[in-house]
């Protein structure tokens, strides 16, 4: 008889109620898969959008979603060497039908790297998609250079507040959009200029710059075109983007859609600017596992500051 857990798992698509807390098998790990006590998932806007299902084909009914997660290793799966029980490890899992909204998840070990020494286990859950959105939009997409002007969209969310932190660390002059109330809380990350979007359309804010990370999406993608100079990238990292790459190349602009993919490499270079004190991921709040749905409540209100996370 296999090993009994509670995880979340969603069996039709919609409203956050299909996210149902209930009994499941304690998954296997297999070849170069580790199986984690999970101590902390990390819930992220993305995952808001493929319960609903706006993009069905990404996700196989039923599943358990939650890309994030830290825990400690249980079990090791064949070939891995990596890791032993009792590591306690961080990462990041690739859109399947077993995720992180649980109390075991089994992830392959090459998306795993060791927790940062300064970090709670819960805390690391925070980290990884976020980071990793931030890394491949500014230092591989962006190539963000000392001296550019980087403006952030939605920049006290979760992906917003490590982006403006990676691109002060490059050097960049930080621009950010965000409500009047997490102005102070951005200056503290570093960002140079802060944009009240609620009270002033950024358009007539910013004088020109050299990147965009849109973390919005909607009539944003078209209008933060007006805003960069020639040859400028806008990136997008929306379901909904509002723009595409013909429409930024007609007007002499560039368009790219960013996507995070797990690393442990990645994450170790992530974890050395968390334990220098160069990154923060903040987290607003931890739910109880079973509470997934009010987590998922919480983050469509789209007024999150950082990270929540689910706590089996």
């Amino acid at each position: 008889m296999s090993a009994r857990m509670h995880a979340i798992v969603q069996s039709a698509f919609g409203g956050p109620e299909v996210l149902t807390y209930q009994e499941a098998d304690v998954p296997e790990p297999g070849p170069g898969e580790v199986l984690l006590r999970v101590a902390g998932a990390g819930v992220n806007p993305g995952d808001a959008v493929l319960r609903s299902g706006r993009v069905p084909g990404l996700v196989t009914l039923p599943w358990t979603p939650g890309n994030d997660v830290a825990g400690v290793v249980e079990r090791l799966g064949q070939g891995v060497t990596r890791f032993a029980p009792g590591d306690e490890v961080y990462g990041m899992l690739a859109v399947t039908r077993r995720g992180a909204y649980a109390e075991y998840t089994a992830v392959p070990a090459a998306a795993l790297a060791p927790k940062p020494k300064n970090l709670d286990l819960v805390s690391a859950a925070a980290v990884p998609l976020v980071a990793f959105t931030a890394w491949q939009a500014l230092t591989v997409l962006a190539r963000v250079r000392p001296g550019d002007r980087v403006l952030i969209h939605a920049a006290a969310g979760g992906v917003g507040h490590v982006a403006v932190q990676l691109a002060k660390e490059l050097g960049a002059h930080v621009i950010g959009t965000a409500r009047a109330a997490n102005h102070d809380f951005l200056r503290d990350m570093g960002a140079d200029e802060l944009i009240d979007y609620t009270a002033t359309d950024f358009r007539t804010a910013v004088n020109p710059v050299d990147t965009v990370l849109d973390l919005v999406g909607g009539s944003y993608g078209p209008r933060s075109l007006d805003v960069l100079r020639p040859g400028g990238l806008l990136i997008g990292a929306s379901i909904d983007p509002g723009t595409d790459e013909q429409r930024a190349a007609a007007r002499g602009l560039r368009y790219v859609w960013v996507t995070a993919e797990p690393s442990g490499e990645v994450l170790e270079r992530i974890t050395e600017r968390i334990e220098t004190g160069r990154l923060r991921v903040t987290v607003q709040r931890a739910y109880p596992l079973a509470e997934a749905a009010a987590a998922h409540r919480a983050i469509e209100e789209k007024r999150t500051t950082g990270k929540i996370i689910l706590v089996p």
